[in-house]
């Protein structure tokens, strides 16, 4: 039965203004210059950048309405129009649901609610014709959104245990603020080691990816979509080390806010931002999982609230191409995967992992899938656009037939001939039966696997990082049998990578002789802490997000609920120490943010597993099919995909 929106259920009231956003044109957006502002006091930011000053303000139209489209996870699936719509005539605007077309309703603002009563019959129509088409829409999935909804409401009417209010409490306590507007978290707020910050009161863009989540799943957007902005802005200062400067794409690792005399003045003062792009990082290392963040972030943003304007303007598109162009430079290297020194990412020390690191290839796969979705198609884009496909489908190809471990994998590197040379190698990489490490031959279950660590030619790190087989699993870099395998090994050897504290951030430990060489015996990387076989709670999201994708929940549950136990008694640490997670890290801050944030991204998700649906990525067969090799008449090139195509399970 027909009805008006003020008398709409709430769900049909969020869809009605969802559709009605669809049906806006956004503003054109103004040419990114890449030059940031110095400060929010200065010139430059005064007259240039209007999309700095203005998008953030409280009345602007262009910002987005907390509370209505953050309930609609999945509504960009719903358009399967990729068509342009003209700008010149606002009649011909459309929008399409299963290419059925549906009228526009022109409303002054979003904010224009309840709707007069002439325009009753027209909202009655559209909600009418959404709920008529809802089981064709998206593969029936508008079903699972409505159930969302409901979702919501009851999270909304839940109460909080302590320990979550507690949490947000820290959390909101971390935020940074800018020109006196939200713009990021600092790394740890702890007040026993103030004397010895370093740089852990600095804005970090790995670090703050969990508080973004947490901050949209509780549907408070405006400091998200700042911190992508300024750290944008950010991308194009200049970096030099050395006189050298890195790629122009390149994101910053952190960055700072501080405070300093107007024009030489002591009586008056201005905000700046002050980024670190690896100059003064141990190592002087270059990021490069920061600008993947970025990008992953980006997505994250536009699929949560419905914002996807932000993706669409010219100085984001800029910098998606930019960051795109750094990774898929060519190179001298033989291989899909991105070629990283050591430190380059959240294992930021020496830890053996130059080369090839599966967390990097990860992370850069999940990027190229969300870039897909997010880059403007065009005559300018289709080269790039072009170069992504043909990267995601070697890429994949790639780490799934040789990081893959299982017994039968571990057996058939056994019985490996060495110094083959021919296009038929079976040992392409040349890897030494003997490399094969004693604890992994007991350690490997009859059922299960993992990617490893690391592969380069004659080695093969068979360390199991949780990060990148985490994220192998959310990006579906991962054949479905290959994700179930990673997470029965994880159920497994509970003791070993969950134990006391989840979760580990590689198994095992480097130690003794292999310690001393590999990591240049560093005394914050003893056998079995920080980043050598450390316990790291802020892993708690990734693995979430993982076990839900897999419909294992259950997994995730048990470990959050064994952090929730401890975490606040111990005031939320960086880090914990031992072989099971025993001990607070000897070097670890407490109040860390990230650890509070993926807490409470865990638990959100948990209550609300159709929210994790948006961030994830589904399994892409036409990938395995866009094959470069099959372009080639050359008999010397040999391609084994179809075998790697048989491992996916639909």
């Amino acid at each position: 039965m027909a009805m008006g929106l003020s008398t709409a259920k709430p769900y049909r009231r969020r869809l009605f203004l969802l559709l009605l956003r669809c049906t806006r044109t956004a503003e054109p957006s103004p040419k990114c210059s890449h030059h940031h502002p110095l400060s929010c006091s200065s010139p430059a930011a005064a007259a240039e950048p209007t999309h700095l000053r203005c998008i953030f303000r409280p009345g602007d139209p262009n910002r987005f309405v907390p509370g209505i489209p953050d309930a609609f996870w999945g509504v960009r699936q719903f358009s399967t129009s990729v068509d342009p719509i003209s700008s010149g005539d606002k009649n011909l605007e459309r929008i399409f649901i299963q290419n059925m077309p549906v009228k526009p309703i022109v409303v002054d603002g979003v904010d224009a609610v309840p709707i007069e009563d002439e325009r009753k019959e027209e909202v009655d129509t559209v909600v009418a014709n959404a709920e008529e088409g809802k089981d064709e829409l998206c593969g029936g999935k508008v079903g699972d959104l409505y159930k969302l909804e409901g979702d919501l409401e009851v999270r909304q009417e839940k109460e909080q245990s302590e320990v979550e209010k507690e949490a947000w409490r820290l959390l909101d306590r971390a935020v940074v603020s800018y020109c006196e507007r939200p713009i990021g978290t600092v790394a740890a707020n702890d007040v026993t080691a103030a004397n010895q910050a370093l740089n852990y009161d600095q804005v970090f863009i790995r670090d703050f990816v969990p508080s973004a989540l947490a901050f949209l799943l509780k549907g408070e957007s405006e400091i998200v979509r700042n911190f992508l902005l300024h750290t944008l802005q950010l991308q194009s200062w200049e970096k030099t080390v050395d006189c050298y400067s890195p790629g122009q794409g390149l994101m910053p690792a952190s960055f700072k806010v501080r405070t300093v005399p107007l024009d030489g003045s002591n009586e008056a003062f201005e905000e700046v931002l002050d980024p670190d792009f690896g100059e003064s990082a141990i190592g002087r290392v270059a990021p490069v999982d920061s600008g993947l963040w970025w990008i992953i972030l980006l997505r994250a943003y536009g699929k949560i609230t419905g914002d996807y304007a932000l993706q669409e303007r010219v100085d984001v598109q800029t910098g998606i191409r930019l960051i795109l162009n750094l990774c898929l430079s060519d190179g001298f290297d033989m291989f899909p995967s991105l070629l990283v020194t050591d430190g380059s990412c959240m294992i930021d020390r020496r830890m053996g992992i130059h080369g090839h690191p599966l967390e990097i290839q990860a992370l850069f796969y999940s990027a190229l899938r969300c870039s897909r979705e997010m880059i403007t198609f065009n005559d300018g884009s289709k080269n790039l656009v072009r170069a992504i496909n043909n990267r995601l489908s070697a890429l994949s190809f790639h780490i799934r037939e040789y990081y893959w471990v299982d017994m039968k994998k571990i057996n058939e590197i056994y019985r490996y001939k060495t110094e083959e040379y021919s296009h038929d190698a079976i040992n392409k990489f040349n890897i030494y039966p003997e490399q094969i490490p004693s604890w992994l031959v007991e350690w490997m279950p009859d059922k299960g696997g993992y990617f490893i660590g690391n592969l380069q030619p004659a080695h093969m790190d068979f360390r199991f990082f949780s990060l990148g087989n985490f994220w192998a699993i959310v990006s579906s870099l991962a054949t479905p049998r290959q994700a179930e395998g990673i997470l029965n090994l994880i159920e497994d050897k509970w003791d070993d990578i969950v134990g006391r504290m989840p979760l580990k951030i590689c198994y095992p430990s480097l130690e003794y002789e292999e310690w001393r060489i590999i990591t240049g015996s560093d005394p914050k990387n003893t056998p079995w802490s920080y980043h050598n076989g450390g316990s790291w709670p802020t892993l708690l999201w990734q693995f979430t997000l993982a076990c839900i994708k897999m419909g294992r929940p259950e997994l995730a549950q048990r470990a959050v609920a064994v952090a929730e136990k401890r975490l606040p008694n111990d005031k939320w640490p960086e880090y914990y120490d031992t072989r099971s997670g025993r001990f607070i890290g000897k070097q670890s801050r407490l109040y860390q943010t990230w650890t509070i944030a993926g807490f409470l991204t865990a638990k959100m998700l948990l209550e609300n597993p159709a929210a994790a649906a948006v961030l994830t990525c589904d399994e892409d067969l036409e990938l395995l099919q866009g094959c470069a090799c099959s372009l080639s008449k050359n008999t010397r090139i040999k391609c084994s995909r179809l075998a790697a195509k048989s491992q996916v399970v639909v």
